[in-house]
């Protein structure tokens, strides 16, 4: 792990919630003294206005943490996320993720928009890489109170019910998250030194 650990908070976002749970997330990694670094996948006709760098697989095995974001898709992760995990089989082989913390986040446009089971879908790739499963616990009391997005399988962010931003409750909670997987990171380094 490098100084500062280093977690990936890879995403894809179309209308801006998905990016807004990036960003607060990057602000949990910050605050518990990691490097949050932003990346995404994109088609070509998008490449050109992303704001954050596309993820290479050789970035891939360098993190020490990951958080993976999709908007909900029909209960799935979006595409060109699926499209990612399906070129990595190299790095699956080397073992360059095992035992490395990993969460996962999702943002939707209404309430049963399927956000459990894109969270639940986007963990497979996470588990066959070897990765250390992390979501919120319910001894965070956001959890208890969030009448919008906010999950025990991730972070989540429902735009029906706060309309475009973050609800406070959510913020926290996407927050909350890059926490634990930067916190989570550094005492798995610790133990292997």
């Amino acid at each position: 792990m490098s100084a500062r650990g280093n977690i990936i908070i890879l995403y894809y976002s179309r209308n801006g919630s998905t990016q807004q749970l990036a960003d607060a997330i990057a602000n949990g990694v910050r605050k518990a003294g990691a490097e949050p670094l932003l990346r995404t996948v994109t088609s070509d006709a998008e490449a050109a206005s992303a704001r954050d760098l596309v993820l290479t697989t050789d970035e891939l095995a360098q993190c020490d943490g990951l958080v993976l974001g999709s908007p909900t898709r029909f209960g799935h992760m979006y595409s060109g996320l699926q499209k990612f995990w399906e070129q990595t089989s190299k790095e699956w082989l080397r073992g360059a993720l095992v035992d490395k913390p990993a969460a996962v986040f999702t943002s939707s446009s209404s309430m049963h928009g399927g956000q459990e089971t894109t969270l639940l879908s986007m963990l497979v790739p996470l588990l066959h890489h070897g990765m250390m499963v992390l979501g919120l616990p319910y001894t965070e009391p956001e959890l208890q109170q969030t009448t919008a997005g906010g999950t025990p399988y991730g972070a989540s962010h429902v735009e029906h019910a706060a309309g475009a931003r973050l609800s406070k409750h959510e913020l926290t909670l996407a927050e909350q998250l890059g926490s634990r997987v930067a916190k989570a990171a550094f005492r798995l380094t610790e133990t292997e030194e």
